[in-house]
């Protein structure tokens, strides 16, 4: 082999060789390739991310809160229950389809009572929450919502250990919506324990127990904050102010505790606001426990409670009003209506005072007048504080029992209408002239000495007992002093002038 063919043969050899290094190291680069997968390739770039520290101090006070939260809701769900109800209704049965026989679809009816015409029974079913608050000679004693119980024909108390007892309504008070349920049992449940609800501030931390949209959600724990006190509305005819909470509190809850940190109930669960009348929106509403301590015991003791009764009609005050009777702001109730011979009209008190204090305490409104007067003990003496002609007057009042018959008796509401001033609004709304005179009435009680005076919604007052009476502060000066007098109007009704029938009291 001569030289230019063995330096050809090395050529060739060291080529191959750079060849299979290439082949060898590129499979290598895909072995590997394929080796580490995109799990693997996350897991190395989350571990080139910087290290997040989480300050400890901070973590610290956070874990304690927790473990507060979690102390309130071992401490309160133990004396937390369900309130399982039926009501029972019966309706007439009617025929499905009209024209075609009963039988046709049913079979012969034979004895069965259950045709057309005939009466069915229908069960329905309800959940609430309640609170055990007493215990005495093994009977246990539950606060709910009067609501919830209202109307059932049978009533189950379960508790969290899943036992189930039949239970009674002891007693009811519909006005501040409470109820007391009774079950008799041999075990041991805690009692819940009361807090005070005039201690409650916006912004306290507040925690929602109950059982709400359905048994399967039985015993939930809600947590938020206290967002208002002293709410005023809810269902028809509550005479309570309400701790407003975000805690989420939904069907289902009523009746249920609200908590403050110390696990100390402040409130019971009653209702929600929402655009859809359904799900929470954080507007839940609990009525403050210290308006259900009294009644508790009455409940417990009699079965019933005895409200205060004044013999009055109120009404918020609005700047008309203000400016009309010359007050210097909106606080204080305004006295429209006063019943005959009611503590109120004994005491001194008349149609137009607008009452400032109770017995010294301030008076915001007329939802916390009702309370003030309904908490206060039949023979109670109270001083009522009213500002009259712009003066400020004291009047001594004995309260008197509630009657809900003497209550609604309207004959003797004194003098049974209402007036206000005719604005330029209202001018325009009915389409008056600009000098149209008169007090227009917005409302005449049926039965009320005004109604069978022969008064009408829509007329306009211009005198009372032949004096004129061009604005609200001389309508109820002049009323005032006819009080215990004859009485009648002279009126506007459409373009006539007219004089209502004299009433004697």
């Amino acid at each position: 082999m001569n030289l230019s063919q063995k330096l050809s043969s090395k050529n060739f050899f060291v080529f191959n060789l750079v060849l299979i290094g290439i082949i060898f190291g590129f499979s290598l680069a895909l072995l590997s390739f394929s080796c580490t997968s995109p799990g693997s390739i996350a897991r190395a770039q989350v571990a080139a991310a910087p290290t997040v520290v989480i300050p400890q101090e901070a973590l610290a006070m956070a874990e304690a809160l927790q473990t507060v939260f979690n102390a309130v809701a071992e401490k309160a769900l133990p004396s937390v229950v369900e309130v399982r109800t039926i009501s029972v209704q019966r309706r007439q049965q009617t025929q499905p389809f009209h024209g075609i026989p009963w039988d046709f679809f049913f079979g012969p009816r034979g004895e069965r009572n259950d045709g057309p015409g005939q009466e069915r029974e229908f069960r329905s079913r309800g959940l609430g929450s309640g609170i055990i608050v007493r215990l005495a000679d093994g009977m246990y004693y539950v606060l709910t919502n009067s609501h919830v119980v209202d109307g059932t024909s049978e009533i189950i108390i379960a508790t969290r250990d899943g036992r189930e007892y039949p239970a009674e309504i002891r007693g009811n008070d519909r006005r501040r919506d409470l109820a007391i349920l009774t079950f008799r049992s041999n075990m041991s449940y805690p009692l819940a324990e009361l807090g005070n609800s005039d201690n409650v501030k916006v912004g306290d931390w507040a925690i929602a127990i109950g059982n709400p949209l359905g048994e399967q959600y039985a015993f939930s724990v809600t947590k938020g904050t206290v967002s208002a006190v002293g709410r005023t509305g809810g269902p028809a005819g509550n005479i309570n102010d309400f701790i407003q909470t975000d805690a989420a509190i939904n069907q289902g809850n009523s009746g249920g505790p609200l908590v403050n940190l110390r696990g100390e109930v402040i409130g019971i669960n009653t209702w929600i606001a929402s655009p859809t009348g359904g799900g929470n929106v954080g507007l839940g509403f609990a009525i403050p426990i210290n308006n259900a301590k009294r009644t508790i015991d009455e409940l417990i003791r009699a079965g019933t409670v005895s409200d205060g009764w004044l013999g009055v009609l109120l009404s918020d005050l609005n700047r008309d009003m203000m400016l009309a009777l010359s007050l210097t702001d909106l606080r204080g109730s305004l006295i429209v209506q006063i019943s005959l011979d009611s503590p109120a009209d004994r005491g001194g008190i008349r149609t137009g005072d607008v009452v400032t204090h109770f017995d010294g305490r301030e008076v915001r409104g007329t939802n916390m007048l009702i309370q003030m007067v309904s908490n206060s003990r039949p023979g109670d003496t109270v001083v009522f504080t009213v500002i009259r002609d712009g003066q400020s007057m004291n009047f001594t009042v004995r309260i008197e029992a509630r009657s809900d018959t003497v209550a609604a008796e309207n004959n003797r509401l004194w003098p049974g209408i209402s007036v206000v001033v005719l604005s330029e609004e209202l001018r325009n709304n009915l389409r008056l002239d600009s000098d149209a005179q008169g007090l227009y009435v917005i409302n005449v009680i049926a039965g009320s000495p005004a109604a069978s005076m022969g008064m009408q919604r829509g007329d306009r007052v211009t005198s009372i007992n032949d004096i004129p009476v061009p604005d609200l502060a001389s309508f109820y000066r002049v009323l005032r002093e006819s009080t215990d007098r004859e009485l009648w109007f002279g009126f506007i009704r459409g373009d006539n002038n007219m004089e209502s029938i004299r009433f004697r009291r």
